[in-house]
């Protein structure tokens, strides 16, 4: 992993790079679906002293979570992380978990760490892709440029196996607000922002849909050569997720979700449009009448052109997303519909409908994440 320090104006930029031969073995073990539920190496240098900004370079697993480099400890010890907007915690595996899922990832070894302490509080986390069970402790972590001493994080004891054995990932870094996180303890980037480790209380995601461009994620400021256009502010309305008002999902003029407005989570964390389970089956019987291999979200990729493009419409603007962005090769012929259901199961968001909006709408759309207003940018991506 490198990066280029600029630390005057305290702000990491972060590109990814994407990989291919994992998505095959895990549709030998026919853990796509799964893995696509909550979803998805070094690069030459570069420096512009005159923009005092840092940059190094993250990875994308085929176009299904965006993940990169972090360093936990004294010596530092690298893991791969999952930078996920929909969770707040950090956490990684630890050199004491024996489930098949740590055995095939890095994991922490305290005793190799000079500044690591054990806090002895025991935690369990479920996600969409898998659970932990483990400790919590505190070390220092780096990103990048950016140092964070006594930063409190998991360490796993025991994973579930399936979808987490087989990412290529080896834990997941939450950007969610502190209300999210488990027992209390200080997120990531509250620290950062806290303690004054970066200029401004922002993060951005750029997140390519090619295998030969960069994605990005930067901390404490914004490159805004990766946007078409001014930032759209949008006012977040709880201060849990990045969870924002949407007011109407339309397609081809028909209402298909929405229609009498709800609430939207942007979730770097999640691969898919996720929504409620009865609106997402009618939508897939809308795009997909005569679906193959048994398989509503199964079409042929030659029907890609006579889709319609879906709108959304968020603070009074609409953010399209053509067909070509919600349908993902799934081989050569067959095609991927990239909706799903299952959001009826989320409480306390204040609505009764809510939609997820993830990578397959934030490859469109440039993001930036306030937490200094409470509001998040969107932007054409460049």
């Amino acid at each position: 992993m490198t990066f280029v320090k600029m630390a005057l104006l305290g702000i990491v930029q972060i590109p990814l790079t994407k990989m291919k031969t994992m998505q095959e073995a895990i549709r030998e073990k026919q853990l796509l679906e799964d893995f696509l539920d909550e979803q998805p190496h070094s690069l030459s240098q570069h420096s512009d002293p005159d923009k005092k900004f840092s940059s190094h370079q993250l990875k994308n697993f085929q176009n299904a979570v965006y993940f990169g480099t972090i360093t936990i400890g004294t010596p530092p010890q690298e893991f791969q992380v999952n930078f996920d907007t929909g969770s707040s915690d950090l956490w990684v595996p630890s050199v004491d978990c024996q489930s098949p899922s740590c055995s095939k990832h890095k994991r922490f070894d305290p005793q190799k760490s000079t500044t690591f302490q054990p806090l002895n509080q025991k935690i369990e986390l479920v996600y969409g892709s898998g659970s932990m069970k483990g400790v919590l402790g505190s070390d220092t972590i780096q990103i990048g440029n950016l140092v964070i001493v006594n930063q409190i994080f998991g360490l796993s004891q025991n994973q579930s196996s399936g979808v987490l054995e087989q990412v290529p990932y080896d834990g997941i870094l939450g950007l969610a607000y502190p209300s999210l996180a488990i027992q209390g303890t200080t997120p990531v980037f509250d620290n950062l922002k806290n303690r004054e480790v970066i200029s401004e209380p922002v993060f951005a995601f750029y997140l390519s849909s090619r295998p030969e461009n960069i994605s990005m994620v930067m901390f404490g400021g914004v490159d805004h050569t990766y946007h078409k256009g001014k930032l759209q502010w949008i006012p977040v309305t709880q201060a849990r997720f990045w969870q924002v008002a949407m007011s109407s999902m339309t397609m081809n003029g028909n209402v298909v979700g929405c229609s009498q407005g709800c609430q939207a989570v942007v979730d770097t964390g999640t691969s898919l449009l996720v929504g409620p389970t009865h609106l997402v089956t009618d939508i897939l019987k809308l795009i997909n009448p005569n679906p193959i291999l048994n398989d509503e979200q199964m079409l042929s990729c030659d029907a890609i052109n006579s889709l319609p493009t879906l709108l959304l419409t968020i603070n009074g603007i609409v953010y399209p997303v053509p067909p070509d962005y919600y349908i993902q090769r799934f081989s050569e012929r067959i095609c991927f519909i990239s909706f799903q259901g299952g959001t009826e199961i989320l409480k306390n968001l204040g609505t009764s409908e809510t939609w997820i909006l993830g990578d397959v709408f934030l490859r469109l759309y440039f993001s930036v994440y306030d937490r200094g207003n409470n509001r998040i940018g969107l932007a054409p991506a460049a």
